[in-house]
């Protein structure tokens, strides 16, 4: 079973962030359409569809009833017309979609982070008392590093290293994972104890909070995939954690090496930017 979080009514939302990201990218796009319109040549197509024979007609502005006649060998024409006419109705659209998210933002102000800050500004001793309905996300990172647990034991005969925040790891590997993630400000922890639907408990090498989504993923790294024994359990133990829904790719990271074939410090950057930085 995962680390108990308390279940907060209010999820994690984008919103704020996707409407300033669509606001920014429908005005690049408006201002884009507005440069060529303002290029275009003076004159309005006008379109008349009789049956199954279409005919353009290129009149000088709107109060022009008649126009004059465009044959079709004249393709460039019709085509350059035939876009402005295009570009001035999106442009109408993009206008009125603009005007709906300008005022979406100025009017909420971002009310995500309100709702967070009322719970996050409060002092710590006052803070025990509150089941808050959101916090912030450094509040939930906290929050989330606080709960104890009790890792999974190293012999004595085994060597260990040491991370940069205090852990001791099993592999040079395990070391490089952790201070990676710790460099990028991404809260994780080391071997920490997973009970399985099954009632199996076992030991992730990486339990990852993903920020974003404040949900939990896991990083399993399979440092001696040359020997046969490792290698089964190694399957094994991820057939098991795929029956609780901890899918490759989905909650769950895999990465591998051999004694010939290490794992590179490369390798661990890809896989930090897909999942955690992108």
């Amino acid at each position: 079973m995962k680390q108990n979080m308390k279940s907060y009514i209010l999820k994690p939302s984008l919103v704020y962030d996707e409407a300033r990201r669509r606001y920014q990218e429908i005005k690049e796009c408006a201002d884009k359409i507005e440069s060529k319109l303002q290029k275009a040549p003076t004159g309005i197509i006008h379109i008349v569809n009789s049956g199954k024979r279409v005919q353009f007609y290129l009149r000088d502005d709107k109060s022009d009833k008649s126009g004059k006649y465009i044959r079709k060998a004249d393709a460039q024409t019709i085509r350059t017309f035939l876009q402005k006419y295009y570009y001035e109705k999106v442009m109408k659209i993009l206008k009125v979609e603009l005007k709906n998210l300008e005022y979406f933002l100025k009017k909420t102000d971002n009310i995500t982070n309100k709702i967070q800050d009322a719970y996050s500004e409060l002092p710590l001793e006052i803070k025990h008392y509150i089941d808050p309905i959101d916090m912030s996300d450094d509040d939930y990172i906290t929050t989330w590093l606080r709960i104890p647990y009790q890792g999974k034991e190293i012999q004595e005969y085994i060597p260990v290293y040491q991370t940069n925040n205090g852990e001791m790891v099993r592999s040079k590997s395990e070391l490089t994972i952790a201070n990676k993630l710790a460099d990028k400000g991404i809260p994780y922890k080391y071997e920490c104890p997973l009970t399985l639907s099954n009632g199996t408990k076992i030991y992730p090498d990486f339990t990852i909070m993903d920020v974003r989504t404040r949900k939990e993923i896991y990083w399993e790294h399979r440092g001696l995939m040359d020997d046969r024994e490792y290698a089964k359990q190694a399957v094994f133990k991820m057939k098991s954690m795929m029956k609780d829904g901890i899918i490759l790719g989905k909650n769950l990271i895999i990465t591998e090496e051999t004694t010939s074939n290490p794992l590179g410090t490369n390798e661990i950057d890809a896989v930090i930017r897909s999942y955690f930085t992108s």
